[in-house]
């Protein structure tokens, strides 16, 4: 069992930054892949970011590639997104979510999820 809790969001101007961090509890933090989703109201649930297990590999949705950076610390059992150069279009509640085995943009595949943070960012 993992839970996980996010924290980070908020509200930012355009062109600003945000970091999201997503705290898991467990011992066993290092072996799940960790995935970042959002949700805009009334929008499906989409992928926006995947990092394997070591934190070796990584994946983005195209609309976040070279703003947004995931990555990890199996240390601290964390995960985090680095947003940069935000858009009003990224507004949305944010959550994470882990998997055993390989990491997925497929929010089906995913076992555990947080309960999200909501990032406004005004124009």
């Amino acid at each position: 069992q993992v839970q996980l809790v996010e924290s980070g969001g908020g509200l930012v101007q355009a062109g600003g930054s945000l970091r999201l961090s997503c705290a898991a509890s467990g011992r066993t933090f290092s072996s799940y892949a960790m995935g970042w989703f959002r949700q805009a109201p009334g929008k499906e649930r989409e992928f926006v970011a995947a990092i394997s297990w070591s934190g070796g590999s990584t994946v983005y949705a195209d609309s976040v590639k070279g703003r947004f950076t995931i990555s990890r610390d199996n240390a601290k059992n964390t995960a985090y997104l680095q947003m940069n150069s935000l858009k009003p279009e990224d507004t949305a509640v944010y959550y994470c979510a882990a998997k055993k085995l390989a990491y997925s943009v497929y929010p089906g595949s995913y076992d555990y999820w947080g309960q999200g943070t909501q990032v406004t960012v005004s124009s």
